[in-house]
């Protein structure tokens, strides 16, 4: 998904929070399955216990559900993901609690291993996003608009056709010629 796309998305969130507390019951429900599958996925990288994530959402859009004025938040999406991860931690602090486990102890001993591993991802993440940048310098304009919109924008080649104002064996070629320019430069 591209950025423009996540925005439109959030931005269509919010007018449904908002026709929601203006009245309208069905827009919470479209809310919610606007977001429920992301929210499943983000909760089961944090946990096995599907169970709990799923009543970790509830929670989580039962606040959403309480509360009289839109959060004041740009990104929907990253509310409810932040919300999400929040009330897992809750959770387990609770369990942790309950197994009379030295959570002091625990979280020192995790925080370490999260700092590093977030370094390590994070390192990661920008050398394979600088290794990409490179790698579309080295096509042209076009075989760059063409890939930006088939493969990022998630484009179809007829709506593609109709973009570029190209017909379809040229779009189809275009982005063939890209692929093989960023398979040998990748090389």
């Amino acid at each position: 998904m591209t950025n423009s796309t996540i925005i439109d998305k959030d931005q269509r969130a919010l007018e449904l929070l908002q026709a929601y507390q203006e009245g309208n019951a069905s827009a919470f429900s479209d809310l919610y399955d606007m977001y429920i599958q992301l929210m499943l996925n983000y909760g089961c990288c944090l946990t096995s216990d599907v169970e709990l994530v799923k009543d970790c959402i509830q929670d989580v859009f039962i606040r959403l559900l309480d509360k009289r004025q839109s959060p004041a938040v740009k990104r929907l999406s990253s509310y409810l993901v932040i919300s999400l991860r929040n009330r897992l931690v809750d959770e387990f602090r609770k369990v942790s609690y309950n197994a009379s486990v030295d959570l002091d102890c625990a979280d020192k001993r995790k925080s370490v291993v999260d700092v590093e591993t977030d370094y390590l991802e994070e390192e990661k993440s920008l050398h394979q996003k600088n290794k990409v940048a490179y790698l579309m310098e080295t096509l042209t304009p076009r075989q760059r608009e063409a890939l930006q919109l088939y493969y990022l924008d998630e484009k179809k080649y007829d709506e593609i056709c109709q973009i570029m104002n190209m017909n379809y064996h040229s779009v189809r070629n275009l982005v063939h010629r890209g692929m093989l320019k960023l398979r040998a430069a990748a090389l």
